[in-house]
């Protein structure tokens, strides 16, 4: 959670220096896959509601994607 709240960080400072849709996206998918994975495993240890476990591989995936996005922003500038 740590690691992809300093790429957020590094969405926002890159979205000043050359804005474009690849580092929205980037952030939009980190700030997603923090809540999706990291929300889920939050709520299931703390509800026991093991339905839960099911949405924690969707932001593992936004998590990549972000990734993703932000290093074909970076290759395109």
């Amino acid at each position: 959670q740590m690691y992809h709240a300093l790429a957020l960080l590094a969405c926002a400072w890159a979205a000043t220096r050359r804005p474009g849709a690849l580092v929205t996206a980037a952030g939009a998918l980190f700030a997603a896959g923090t809540l999706l994975f990291s929300g889920s495993l939050y709520a299931l240890a703390l509800t026991g509601a093991r339905w839960l476990g099911a949405i924690t591989p969707v932001g593992g995936a936004a998590f990549l994607a972000g990734w993703l996005c932000l290093a074909a922003a970076a290759l395109r500038s």
